[in-house]
């Protein structure tokens, strides 16, 4: 219960002080705050096409440290995971780890299953969040019928995601609550 307090304070104070404003975002994350080395249910909003174009892709890059990302299967859409080698691999539940997901891509099966520009869809992911506390960004292409638009601009030192025309979407990691990562 703390830890869901803690949360909920967290996500009010990024709120009020502008770090994440969704006004201007158009990929945005459902929850933008999460515990370091927990368990996350990234849920990436996608409200609007490319104009008037229908979004027919969606590519999600994991940043750096995330772990055992998986996908979950939306009706009308394919899910193609690209993975890279791990040097060295990391153990996981004393089982060897080679390799990691890196960019996970839905596709629309067909022109009639794309979203239109009309309407708002979700793409969901879980994953296991690094150790270290901070902030991590999320680049997103979504690729329409006519057009691209990749949401994968990070603020520099000193600037708000709000600045940008394209924001990556942002998660904050919170330190650890203690206890065990997953």
């Amino acid at each position: 219960m703390r830890t869901l307090k803690r949360i909920a304070t967290c996500a009010l104070l990024v709120s009020a002080t502008g770090l994440f404003n969704v006004a201007n975002a158009h990929i945005t994350l459902e929850y933008q705050v999460a515990n370091a080395g927990s368990g996350y249910k990234a849920t990436f909003r996608v409200g609007h096409g490319c104009g008037e174009s229908p979004t027919r892709e969606i590519v999600v890059t994991l940043p750096p440290g995330v772990e055992g990302a998986k996908p979950m299967p939306k009706a009308g859409w394919t899910i193609a995971i690209e993975r890279e080698k791990l040097t060295p691999p990391r153990t996981d539940h004393g089982k060897a780890i080679a390799e990691e997901v890196r960019r996970i891509r839905w596709t629309a099966n067909t022109p009639a299953d794309a979203l239109p520009n009309a309407y708002y869809d979700e793409f969901v992911l879980q994953a296991r969040m690094p150790a270290q506390a901070g902030t991590l960004y999320w680049p997103v292409a979504q690729v329409c019928e006519q057009g691209r638009t990749d949401w994968a601009e990070v603020p520099a030192a000193g600037h708000k995601p709000g600045d940008l025309k394209f924001p990556a979407p942002a998660l904050e990691l919170m330190p650890a609550a203690g206890g065990h990562a997953h």
